[in-house]
């Protein structure tokens, strides 16, 4: 008997040393090409299946081949059982500890990578399949031979029908052909298990396996991998299945089963399958099918699985195509990844074993390959990826430390050799490997390397912060002391390098978190004047970084109220002394800001925070300033690259300065409304764009704060400071001034809307009269005649022409019955009667 590879024929006995001395069968170091012993047993007439008697037994001065000492009467199923039936309480394993746990979620799943294999390797040459399918025919039983060697003969002889039997070729098929007829096979494999031909099932594996030597064309054989593999992963699945359920009689076997768990029926056949494959003659289909069912050496021997992986990663140096052979090993480490994750050792003999067989791709045989099918080197090495990718992603499963250590090496020759694309490629894989059960926790020295040697490569920020990886790079750096110092090594070589201004925004918002981190990792306590002193540090360190100003300050106004916050009650000069000290740090700090919106924005909101610390010039000074450049605003501002109307944010800002105002109270030396007029002034003199209603909505919007300032009690105050409300306390004088504002605003809307009218702008004039009528529902007094006049009209002229929303019309028709029965609110029923709705024309 011989294996055949690569058109050579090895002795079985250089593939597995033989001793002399006779050693009994015995699960715990059973294979079926160790050396065994051989015993003539009779099966007593009347014994159940599996249970034997010997009277009679010899054994042999050397152990025979396991296939040729077939033929002398015993077969090793029933030496198996002899062994059984002998075997003593003392020599029975003690139990098995649990399973190590399988891969886990981290790790990247075969069929993840099986659709891009399909997808990448593709051929449009014609492919072929050859299969030598053999005979179903059982064989008559020769005169004068047991029913046990019968038996054996005949597994013999349909094992050598595999191989001898008649071919079936399929040429000239597509690539979709060639996958179909795959799956067909897969298919018939199926149905073969399911009606017990189980031979026939071993056959098509076997013819299966035996494709992945062809190399043909080559171009299309990672693809073919896939595919055939598809079938062995299908065949392993059904014989473990059947043992596993073998098992399950009378109770179910545990998923963390023991060799001892396993009956003996169950052994038996699972031996049975070792011993058909054992006796396939040639090594690809043997290595493979054997590979395929690697798992069931869990019904036999504790130790089974390891020494297997063992052997076949030995086996496959004997397959002489290296693209072939490297796919083997990609198999073999796969079904040890499922199987037994936490045996590596086998893993790294694969990778290295694969390492050394690249010097055959210089070789003539590779060569001559090449040029036979027109295929160029650099081609011929990407048809390896999808194999070595596998592998040394096995290898680096739950690697934290060993993987690394070597990142820590290869990232600084991916600096010195490649572009930014490369290293961001390593650190994404870094981050991919150290995120999975916080393995960077403990490899924080050598991440820190990672990014020294980055920094010293790479010295323009505008590439280094555009590489998508970098700052979650950063992010893994969740100890304080740990990121703050990485943080400072970014700064330093920032500030020796960049020499030159920048706007580059992807520059500034990267800086501006790399800053932000360094300032959330100090902490001062409740030293506030410390925190202050920071900042100011802080504001001429980056005085040319916009973005770092604008968190600056609003760092600042949020340590002025959590100052008051925390002294609340006491220290309240010191506190005050203090909050001015911020509010002056953000009124010196703003105009410095180029971006128009940004200074508005913080005016009000440190005008707001002054306010809510009873700073009333602090906060007097922040919202005249902020009204004082509404004239800068230009028409147009830059958005993501596109220039856009800056009217939308100018009217957002103008309504949250509105609300703001209601709680403001009058400076005593500008007069009464002094703020609000001035910001009606502006928008007065403001440059609106042509065919604009902005101005006219921006009096809509004061209506309502004229409304609510002429209440007797606000609708929200701040605690410790005296509104409008408190200082003029219901004065007539100061209704009367709030009723002629009111006045001249809508006066100015009303002229604006008969202009609308006059040029045919409907549409327009429609909705800012159903606009102006919303507020005086809301916030007029129609009881008085010529205001609910008004109403009536602007809701006829918002209906006249069909523009309205129904819906909405409707809604609001519903809200004024539902006031109208209110006891105060009777006169809106005669108001209501006078409001109609107008179908479209």
């Amino acid at each position: 008997m011989s294996v055949g590879t690569a058109g050579h024929s090895l002795p079985l006995s250089l593939l597995c040393e033989c001793h002399p001395e006779v050693v009994p069968v015995d699960f715990g170091d059973y294979h079926p090409l160790k050396p065994i012993m051989v015993t003539d047993t009779k099966t007593r007439r009347g014994a159940r299946k599996g249970s034997t008697s010997s009277s009679s037994s010899s054994s042999s001065s050397a152990p025979p081949d396991p296939l040729s000492s077939m033929l002398d009467g015993t077969d090793p199923l029933s030496m198996f059982a002899a062994a059984s039936a002998s075997e003593t309480p003392a020599m029975s394993h003690s139990r098995r500890e649990k399973e190590d746990e399988l891969v886990g979620p981290d790790f990247e799943p075969w069929p993840a990578k099986r659709g891009e294999i399909l997808a990448r390797f593709t051929t449009t040459e014609k492919l072929s399949i050859n299969l030598f399918m053999g005979s179903d025919k059982g064989k008559a039983p020769g005169p004068g031979s047991s029913a046990v060697s019968e038996k054996v003969r005949t597994r013999l002889e349909e094992l050598d029908d595999l191989e001898e039997g008649s071919q079936r070729e399929l040429l000239n098929l597509s690539q979709q052909d060639y996958a179909n007829r795959i799956e067909e096979l897969n298919q018939s494999l199926k149905e073969a298990w399911a009606s017990d031909q189980k031979v026939k099932a071993l056959k098509i594996v076997i013819q299966c396996s035996k494709l992945l030597s062809d190399t043909s064309v080559i171009q299309f054989y990672p693809s073919k991998f896939v595919l055939i593999t598809d079938i062995l992963d299908t065949f392993g699945r059904l014989v473990y299945d059947r043992i596993w359920t073998m098992c399950s009689d009378p109770r179910p076997l545990p998923d963390s089963f023991t060799v001892e768990d396993v009956n003996d029926t169950a052994k038996e056949t699972c031996l049975n399958w070792f011993f058909k494959i054992a006796s396939i003659r040639e090594l690809l289909p043997r290595l493979y099918v054997e590979a395929a069912i690697l798992k069931c050496n869990r019904f036999l021997n504790k130790t089974g699985i390891q020494e297997t992986l063992t052997r076949l990663t030995a086996m496959i140096r004997g397959i002489g195509d290296p693209l072939v052979a490297a796919y083997a090993r990609a198999y073999l480490c796969r079904i040890g990844m499922e199987v037994a994750p936490h045996l590596k050792d086998s893993l790294n003999c694969n990778f290295f074993d694969l390492l050394g067989t690249f010097q055959q791709i210089s070789g003539e045989s590779v060569r001559n390959q090449l040029v036979q099918q027109r295929v160029e080197v650099p081609e011929y090495l990407t048809l390896y990826s999808p194999a070595i990718s596998w592998i040394l992603q096995c290898i680096a499963y739950r690697a934290p430390e060993d993987y690394v250590n070597c990142a820590e090496i290869w990232v600084e020759f991916t600096c010195r050799n490649f572009t930014k694309r490369e290293v961001n490629t390593v650190l994404a894989d870094i981050i991919k490997h150290m995120t999975p059960d916080r393995a960077f926790e403990d490899a924080y020295p050598q991440l820190q390397s990672v990014i020294r040697k980055i920094l010293t490569y790479f010295h323009d920020f505008s590439v280094l912060f555009s590489m998508e990886r970098f700052l979650p790079f950063l992010d893994m750096f969740q100890k304080d002391s740990v990121r703050v110092e990485v943080c400072r090594s970014i700064m330093e070589v920032f500030i020796k390098h960049q020499v030159e201004f920048t706007r580059d925004p992807v520059i500034l918002n990267a800086m501006l978190h790399i800053c932000k981190t360094m300032h959330d990792s100090v902490s001062f306590g409740r030293d506030f004047e410390q925190q202050l002193s920071f900042c100011v540090e802080a504001r001429a360190t980056f005085c040319n970084l916009e973005p770092v100003l604008v968190q600056l300050i609003h760092m600042v106004n949020q340590l002025a109220m959590e100052t008051r916050r925390v002294m609340r009650g006491s220290h309240s000069r010191k506190t005050a002394s203090f909050v001015r000290a911020c509010a002056a740090y953000s009124y010196i700090t703003i105009p410095s800001l180029s971006s128009i919106f940004s200074r508005l924005s913080l005016y009000l909101l440190s005008g707001q925070v002054a306010l809510a610390n009873q700073c009333l010039s602090q906060a007097d000074a922040f919202l005249k300033a902020a009204v004082s450049i509404l004239p800068e605003v230009p028409r147009s501002i830059s958005v993501e690259g596109k220039l856009r109307s800056s009217e939308s944010f100018l009217l957002d800002f103008i309504s949250n300065f509105l609300a703001t105002l209601l709680v403001v109270p009058d400076h005593p030396e500008h007069g009464v409304l002094y703020l609000v007029r001035g910001l009606l002034n502006m928008v007065q003199d403001y440059t609106w764009e042509d065919n604009s209603d902005a101005k006219v909505r921006v009096y809509i919007s004061a209506l309502p704060l004229l409304a609510a300032m002429s209440q007797e009690t606000y609708l929200y105050s701040i605690p410790k400071v005296d509104s409008n409300e408190t200082l003029y306390g219901g004065d007539p004088k100061f209704l009367s001034e709030l009723n002629k504002l009111c006045d001249t605003l809508i006066g100015q809307i009303l002229d604006h809307l008969k202009a609308l009218g006059r040029d045919e702008n409907t549409r327009r004039q429609g909705a800012l009269a159903f606009s102006l009528f919303a507020v005086l529902l809301a916030h007029g007094d129609l009881r008085n005649n010529k205001l609910s006049q008004l109403a009536i009209n602007l809701w006829n002229l918002s209906h006249k022409h069909g523009y309205c929303e129904t819906r909405i019309s409707v809604r609001t028709l519903d809200y004024i019955k539902h006031q109208a029965q209110q006891p105060d609110m009777a006169h809106l029923s005669d108001t209501i009667q006078r409001l109609a709705l107008q179908s479209r024309t």
